[in-house]
């Protein structure tokens, strides 16, 4: 299969999917003149047009609101967020309105709209524009929530999320943009909520998603070569609709768990997780469950701090060795 990065996947499956549907269209700040800030939707404004690649005023609430009514009349919007800490300027469009239009109508009015962008800290941008808002999005009923970790990830989830009926909130990672990986040419979907197992091992899981999957991984190998420790990495890539069974079946398999997220650690998803798991593996559990998280403070602007704050290797890898002591 031939390596492309994941900013060119999410790329590839926006072509795919607008070349498939007439209905698809791309909306967002920068999108269509400037090929995207990330330069992700870079030359779909050549090949689609204007009507179908929308620049927007930067105006979350106002393009957001536009594209939820759009979409409850036939249209699948894909909405670019410049970065997904911005949601909070749409709040009501997105949790109050979108989430809830389906259930309120009885089921008459589906509101298939997706809104991606970059979720993420590490780039040294400030605590305004470094949030990881999963665990709020995901609080709401009606919503889908995608973070994938690979290219190969991207691109069959984001095909999955513009085909659903649902809105689906896809977070992406603006250091994840120039990773590469194997993509096929041929076109295939990754269902939401099937989680993937993205290591095999036998010692400890580490359930993880986003960029937080490459940083466990890396741990993983190091363990496996320092210390002889086999380490299962289990990757979510939904958040929601969450894929709890294949985490239960790892933690019967190697009895430790060790939760990985680039979230703070209160209230996060990390804390839904461990209450799932020791509720329904309680007896298969030889251990506590233990959790990794970003310490618990606004982003911070230091770059070397901000290394720090957020899960690394080396954290891992630290955190594992306690929870295996």
């Amino acid at each position: 299969m031939p390596q492309i990065t994941y900013r060119e996947a999410i790329r590839h499956a926006l072509a795919e999917e607008l070349d498939r549907d007439h209905n698809v269209v791309v909306m967002g700040e920068e999108v269509a003149q400037f090929n995207g800030a990330y330069k992700v939707t870079e030359g779909l404004l050549a090949k689609y047009g204007p009507k179908r690649i929308v620049d927007t005023p930067i105006s979350e609430a106002g393009f957001i609101g536009m594209g939820i009514g759009a979409s409850m009349l036939g249209v699948r919007p894909v909405m670019e967020l410049m970065f997904w800490s911005f949601y909070s300027v749409a709040f009501d469009q997105i949790l109050n309105n979108a989430a809830n239009v389906r259930y309120m109508s009885g089921g008459q009015i589906n509101c298939p709209i997706v809104i991606r962008g970059p979720a993420n800290g590490g780039t040294n941008v400030g605590a305004t524009h470094s949030h990881t808002p999963e665990n709020v999005l995901a609080n709401h009923p009606g919503v889908k929530v995608v973070v994938p970790s690979t290219a190969y990830d991207a691109k069959g989830l984001l095909k999955s999320a513009i085909r659903d009926n649902d809105p689906v909130f896809f977070l992406e990672n603006t250091i994840l943009y120039g990773e590469k990986g194997e993509v096929p040419e041929s076109e295939y979907l990754i269902p939401l909520g099937k989680a993937d197992v993205k290591r095999e091992g036998k010692d400890i899981t580490i359930v993880t998603y986003g960029r937080s999957v490459l940083h466990s991984l890396a741990a993983a190998e190091r363990l496996a070569q320092e210390h002889k420790i086999s380490v299962e990495v289990v990757d979510l890539r939904s958040i929601r609709p969450l894929d709890i069974d294949t985490v239960l079946l790892s933690v019967a398999k190697t009895h430790r768990v060790l939760i990985v997220e680039e979230q703070k650690p209160f209230a996060s998803v990390g804390s839904q997780l461990a209450y799932m798991i020791q509720r329904e593996a309680f007896d298969e559990l030889d251990g506590p469950i233990h959790r990794l998280a970003t310490i618990d403070a606004p982003a911070i602007y230091s770059p070397p701090v901000e290394i720090e704050q957020l899960p690394n290797p080396q954290r891992v890898v630290a955190a594992v060795l306690q929870a295996l002591a």
